[in-house]
């Protein structure tokens, strides 16, 4: 789900000197994830061997392809590259936060990042996350060219429970999910009564036990956004 595992060590020669050529052998979907994998075999930069790696599919990734590792690889979807050789405005995914930690941002189905800006002095790059956030990396962090495939899953609403069913089935036990004011006082702390309600304040403090920490908790405010805004002219 992933780039390939390197050493540290080995990131800087590789970047620098070495492109590990790889092929694409197969699409697979997985149930539990929004996104399609991609399972990749390429030849070891090092050692004479190959390695079978899964890395998250990019929209136009197909099987067969050949694609590239490395600094000097082409800007075409799917391949991989540090994020200083990409042009201001290139879309990645699967980006890494910290230089070899094989991709943690950009990751969901559809997703994808911005590279606003480099600055060559310090080795740096600012990016945009799908979130809208401004982020600063550095700029050997790797990121795979292309939009996370998937994309638009979300636009067809479930409409019926059982297909919510059979999503989370796959995914974790998170539903359905039980209200705290329709349980019994021994179950949640906002349980019990002739009817249904909290009796209390939803605040809670952070710093309350464990058992304790149900609604708003540490909240800054509550409640609607009430009375007219100035706007400047």
């Amino acid at each position: 789900m992933s780039f390939p595992r390197i050493f540290l060590t080995e990131i800087a020669q590789l970047c620098a000197n070495a492109m590990m050529e790889e092929r694409q052998l197969t699409m697979i979907v997985c149930a539990g994830r929004g996104a399609p994998l991609a399972k990749v075999v390429f030849r070891h930069p090092y050692r004479f061997k190959q390695v079978t790696e899964t890395f998250i599919a990019n929209e136009g990734m197909y099987t067969g392809q050949f694609i590239y590792a490395g600094k000097k690889a082409a800007l075409t979807v799917g391949n991989v590259l540090p994020l200083g050789e990409m042009p201001e405005g290139t879309v990645v995914s699967n980006v890494e936060e910290k230089i070899g930690d094989r991709g943690t941002l950009g990751r969901t189905s559809g997703n994808y990042i911005t590279i606003v800006g480099h600055n060559p002095d310090e080795g740096k790059t600012r990016i945009k996350l799908p979130s809208g956030a401004k982020k600063v990396v550095h700029s050997g962090s790797r990121g795979m060219i292309g939009i996370v495939a998937g994309g638009g899953r979300t636009d067809k609403p479930l409409l019926k429970a059982s297909r919510a069913k059979h999503k989370f089935a796959v995914k974790r036990n998170s539903w359905p999910k039980t209200r705290g004011v329709a349980m019994n006082p021994v179950d949640h702390p906002h349980g019990g009564g002739n009817h249904q309600h909290i009796g209390k304040a939803s605040t809670i403090s952070r710093y309350a036990a464990q058992g304790q920490k149900a609604g708003l908790i540490a909240a800054r405010r509550t409640g609607l956004l009430r009375g007219t805004q100035k706007t400047k002219e």
